[in-house]
């Protein structure tokens, strides 16, 4: 072998190769450097260029809030101007959430003011105590470094999100580390007042009564306590003379509670905060968005850095408007202190042992304006009775006779009977039940339609039950089935027409309709034809004498008379709004019907008959109509023996030609069915608006 033979040859050739190869590659490597390049200014250039905007808008990027504060409320007053509900105003500590402040110094001027103010709240949760606890970094820090580190990390080692793991902080910290003590848990609470408020967002705390020193202290200490200030907050204050009517009126949230859970979403759609206060019942819920005012909105901007560059006002709050009422207290005062007497007297008499109370109300016969509506809650066997208006709509009874009028009407307007009718009151006897009797029944004798409503007779509306069943009455006959379902819907429609088992329209949310059992007999529907089966409220008793009263339109009761704005003092501006009456139904019965209807509600009073049942009405300086009820029920007595009591319910209007006003009074389980109590109070009721608005 020498140099240079076929072994070297081969070795060139293979280093020519390689170096081929190289050369490749490089090669490659520089267009696909020059591709990437090219790539990078072609993308270079479309920003620059293209998307110039875009990036701009993007470096500049700022972040915007919307700040809403509401309003001081709307104040509330009676028929006369007098105040019911004001505001009372006093100094609190606000605390105005920068977007800078952090958790740790949130915490620090909680612990500050614990030094300067008076703390009082500690009901704080077990999630507040352990956000307090983390809130000091060097905890927080503490609590992290002892977490699992699947906790802390992913399966590929990254860093879980500060979020996940500040929940798995939360889920570690022990009950040792929250055992705070009650002074500590004051600061809790406030801390998490102050934590819980959105960026730019304020909150007035809930303190002690602040003195002169103390804020004069916390206003001098502004470096140790940013975000803090003094400033207004009211509460909520109704007058003593409206002290009965407290519940009717209603209630308003907190700051604290804010909006009620089951309306979150609904106020929200309608421009309304969180920490909003709001109407929670009745009244003050009713006309929330009347009493609630305008809110003042600041909008806020904050660039890249943080920085405030705009803050202004773009709408001033105004004070809620101020609600006038129907209600004139000197009379609501009045017929609180008729039931009163007449109730206190049947207490010491014991008929009313086991009575749970007795309600009365009025109503103005051509607008439906409620003029009183007044009760008193009994405890059954013992002498304590308290105010309890909101039982004129919330609790029912069963009326007893006051219902015949209706009774009738469904008799005519369902074509089974026929104007001043005659029937015959007489015993009814039914297979299978007790005899039926008026409390007059004596033998057989024909009466009218005028005089079954003077003299009260059973018989006669078991008669109109019976002809609405497809059933003539024959002595001994048996009850079908057959037409009770037609009979009830048809009784239960006309009532419905005067207001008596359905909503009466009333401006009050959670008013009762009445208990209508959806499951009956025909025996009930012969009893519900003189009012001893479904039971009503006081109002719609009301309604009802009213209906009657103005010859048949059924007008919604409403207690609120007029909105007007508010004055910068809180109060009542210039009127903007009077609430019109609103017609519910007309009852649809020719006007000569609805003529015998008025002349037996006004024979009850001043029939000169032994049988008429409402004399005790008569007296006084105008006419009354009227018609009374006594529905048989029972009580149970404490020791669960069964009394034998009755309800004594009245319904009635005055003047009776030219009628202004309308009462119902129901007393109910009373152990004596003679009792008058209730006529007198509907007398007198009627008496005092006469001589109060000058009536004759």
């Amino acid at each position: 072998m020498y140099a240079g033979g076929p072994m070297a040859s081969k070795r060139n050739s293979s280093k020519s190769k390689a170096a081929q190869r190289v050369a490749h590659r490089v090669n490659l490597l520089f267009f696909t450097v020059f591709v990437l390049f090219t790539i990078l200014l072609l993308r270079l250039a479309q920003m620059q260029i293209v998307e110039k905007k875009f990036y701009s808008a993007k470096l500049n990027a700022t972040t915007n809030y919307t700040i809403k504060t509401s309003s001081v409320r709307g104040e509330i007053y009676d028929a006369t101007g007098l105040p019911l509900v004001t505001n009372t105003t006093k100094n609190v500590i606000a605390f105005t959430r920068s977007n800078t402040i952090t958790t740790a110094q949130i915490k620090q001027v909680a612990q500050r003011l614990a030094t300067l103010a008076p703390l009082t709240q500690t009901s704080v949760s077990t999630r507040d105590k352990k956000d307090y606890f983390l809130a000091t970094p060097e905890n927080y820090q503490a609590v992290v470094a002892r977490l699992p580190k699947n906790e802390r990390y992913d399966n590929f080692g990254n860093s879980l999100s500060e979020s996940t793991i500040y929940e798995n902080a939360v889920n570690a910290v022990t009950d040792d580390e929250i055992n705070f003590s009650e002074d500590e848990e004051k600061i809790v609470y406030i801390f998490t007042q102050m934590n819980g408020t959105s960026t730019f967002g304020s909150v007035n705390l809930t303190t002690g009564d602040l003195s002169d020193d103390q804020i004069a202290a916390i206003q001098g200490d502004t470096a140790d306590l940013p975000g803090i200030s003094i400033t207004t907050d009211w509460d909520r204050s109704t007058s003593d003379s409206a002290s009965s009517l407290a519940d009717v009126i209603g209630t308003v949230s907190s700051s604290q509670t804010g909006l009620p859970s089951e309306d979150v979403s609904s106020y929200l759609k309608k421009g309304y905060s969180l920490n909003d206060r709001v109407g929670t019942s009745y009244l003050e819920k009713q006309y929330e968005s009347d009493l609630q005012g305008s809110h003042t909105i600041r909008k806020i901007r904050v660039n890249r850095k943080g920085e405030v560059i705009k803050d202004v006002v773009s709408q001033q709050g105004t004070q809620g408007k101020a609600l006038k009422l129907t209600i004139n207290m000197a009379y609501q005062t009045g017929v609180e202190n008729i039931l009163s007497q007449y109730y206190n007297s049947e207490l010491a008499a014991g008929n009313a042992t086991y009575s749970e109370g007795i309600y009365a109300v009025a109503l103005d016969t051509s607008t439906g304006a409620i003029l009183a509506m007044a009760g008193l809650s009994h405890t059954p066997e013992t002498s304590t009775t308290t105010p309890d208006a909101l039982g004129t709509i919330t609790d029912v009874f069963v009326p007893g006779s006051v219902v015949k009028g209706a009774t009738i009407t469904a008799g005519w307007a369902n074509n089974v009977l026929t104007g001043n009718e005659t029937l015959y009151d007489q015993p009814i006897y039914l297979s299978g039940t007790n005899v039926i009797k008026s409390w007059f029944t004596s033998g057989s004798m024909p009466i009218t339609a005028v005089q079954a409503l003077t003299y009260s007779s059973n018989t006669y509306m078991v008669q109109i039950a019976l002809k609405l069943m497809g059933q003539d009455y024959t002595p001994g006959m048996s009850l079908s089935d057959s037409g009770a379902d037609t009979a009830m819907s048809a009784l239960r429609k006309t009532y419905a027409e005067y207001g008596m088992g359905t909503d009466t329209g009333i401006d009050l949310p959670n008013a009762s309709t009445g208990f209508l059992s959806s499951s009956f007999t025909p025996g009930n529907v012969v009893t519900e034809a003189f009012g001893q089966y479904d039971s009503y409220t006081t109002m719609q008793l009301a309604q009802y004498a009213a209906t009657i009263a103005n010859g048949g339109t059924r007008l919604a009761p409403h207690l609120v008379d007029s909105i007007y704005d508010s004055n910068s003092d809180g109060s009542m501006g210039a009127l903007s709004q009077t609430i019109s009456p609103k017609t519910m139904n007309t009852v649809t019965i020719p006007d000569g019907d609805m003529a015998i209807l008025q002349e037996g509600f006004y024979d009850v009073v001043h029939s000169s008959s032994s049988y008429a049942t409402g004399t005790s009405m008569l007296g006084g300086a105008i006419s009354i109509s009227g018609k009374t009820g006594t529905a048989e029920t029972f009580a149970t007595s404490s020791s669960g023996a069964t009394i034998t009591t009755v309800n004594n319910n009245v319904v009635a209007y005055g003047p009776s030609d030219n009628a202004k006003v309308a009462v119902a009074v129901m007393y109910p389980h009373s152990t004596n069915s003679n009792s008058k109590a209730s006529q007198y109070i509907a007398r007198d009721m009627i008496n005092l608006y006469a001589s109060m608005y000058g009536v004759s």
